[in-house]
């Protein structure tokens, strides 16, 4: 059990290159969604108010150049989730667009200049960007991206293959992993392909415990495939658990309060004075995909900042068969926008309802606001008489939880001057 908590990250991104590859090669291939992404695509708690970008890098075979769009907002994850660096708001472009150059593990070649240089410990990684609504629309975005993002090996720099990009919106794009025994034959293809130095030695002999070793096959026999299936089932049920009703008195923004933070302590490494929190690194891959320091930081106008809540005020399990409201006080602290995303306490992707996207905020035409610039959202399987496009629709007999997103997020959220109010039950 405890070797699928503590490299459930590395089987997440082998299911996000399963889907990726099922598109096209990598390297070349963009998983683009042009109109923004929906409910149908199974991604761990994604929104569907930006512009996602996902590409599967492979650097096998040497340095790869990344020419990044401007305005976009991203990172490069390397195959056991580890951050590589940012690129565009918060990376070295500084959003303007540029050239970057990664290279591969072990790599002592001569790196040219002009690139903005990063290193990975492993060949595999995955890129994810988002672009940005103007005006609402998603169009300019888009077309400034298949301009100007070019993916391409160093060693062809005079002559760069062509990209491709796949429209993924509105169609089944499925990036999530199993939790049973086959997430073993996934972990074991991230031992198989990288350097025994990409992770740390005590995580491969727990791997190596069970029959997983570099270079040798994972045949385990009928009475080992017994175990792990059922240490399997264990870890899923715990990763549940520590996930959507945490001990950890860190892991609430507030005393008494249902809103949480998806980096528990602070840091985007999980670490407290030196100490990793292992519940708190399995919540967040439990829950989410992709790792960047920019997530964490306290970066006022700039990024972007969670706020997650399963339960209600009285601290019940979110019920989609009944009614909630939730209350944003006047001069929400957001300086690009906000938004909310429902999300299925099952599959942990966005929940499947009549609404194609199940999310509202600043970006929703024809949102009420009040006089003072408050804002009151409602969850429920019914639309609340005039709150048309202050609600998110909920399933009658399915729990669900919810994102809050600030975008650009700016002091008053840091010093916690201003919170939004807990989830209430409307009677």
């Amino acid at each position: 059990m405890q070797s699928i908590l503590t490299t459930m990250q590395g089987a997440s991104l082998v299911a996000m290159r399963r889907g990726l590859r099922g598109l096209g090669p990598d390297n070349q291939t963009v998983a683009l969604f042009e109109n923004l992404m929906d409910s149908k695509t199974l991604f761990l708690t994604a929104n569907s108010t930006t512009i996602y970008n996902f590409i599967w890098l492979n650097i096998k075979d040497g340095p790869l150049v990344i020419e990044v769009p401007p305005k976009v907002l991203g990172f490069i994850d390397d195959f056991w989730f580890k951050w590589v660096g940012d690129v565009g708001v918060t990376g070295a472009d500084k959003g303007k667009g540029g050239k970057y150059l990664l290279l591969p593990p072990g790599y002592k070649g001569t790196v040219p200049e002009g690139y903005f240089v990063l290193r990975s410990p492993t060949y595999n990684q995955w890129l994810i960007f988002r672009g940005f609504l103007e005006d609402g629309k998603t169009a300019p975005a888009v077309a400034s991206i298949k301009k100007n993002l070019r993916i391409y090996p160093l060693v062809k720099k005079d002559n760069p293959p062509k990209m491709n990009f796949v429209k993924v919106s509105d169609k089944y794009f499925n990036t999530i992993g199993p939790i049973d025994y086959s997430f073993f034959d996934d972990i074991n293809q991230v031992v198989q392909e990288e350097p025994t130095a990409s992770m740390d030695p005590d995580t491969l002999g727990m791997l190596a415990s069970v029959g997983i070793v570099k270079g040798k096959p994972f045949k385990p026999d009928a009475r080992m495939k017994k175990i792990l299936t059922e240490a399997a089932a264990v870890a899923d049920i715990t990763a549940r658990a520590i996930s959507y009703k945490s001990r950890i008195p860190e892991a609430y923004f507030y005393e008494n309060s249902a809103w949480g933070t998806p980096f528990i302590g602070g840091s985007y490494q999980f670490l407290q004075d030196g100490v990793r929190n292992l519940d708190a690194r399995t919540f967040f891959f439990f829950m989410a995909t992709g790792i960047t320091p920019a997530m964490s930081e306290k970066m006022i106008g700039k990024g972007s900042q969670y706020a997650v809540a399963f339960v209600d005020k009285n601290g019940d399990p979110l019920d989609g068969s009944k009614t909630y409201k939730i209350h944003l006080p006047p001069n929400i602290p957001a300086k690009n926008f906000w938004s909310f995303t429902v999300y299925s306490s099952q599959t942990r992707s966005m929940l499947q309802t009549n609404q194609q996207y199940p999310s509202v905020g600043s970006l929703t035409k024809g949102m009420v606001v009040n006089p003072d610039t408050s804002v009151d959202v409602y969850f429920g399987p019914k639309v609340p008489a005039g709150k048309e496009n202050n609600w998110i629709q909920t399933n009658s007999g399915e729990g669900w939880n919810t994102i809050f997103r600030l975008y650009s997020p700016t002091k008053p959220w840091f010093d916690k001057t201003w919170r939004p109010s807990e989830i209430e039950l409307v009677k």
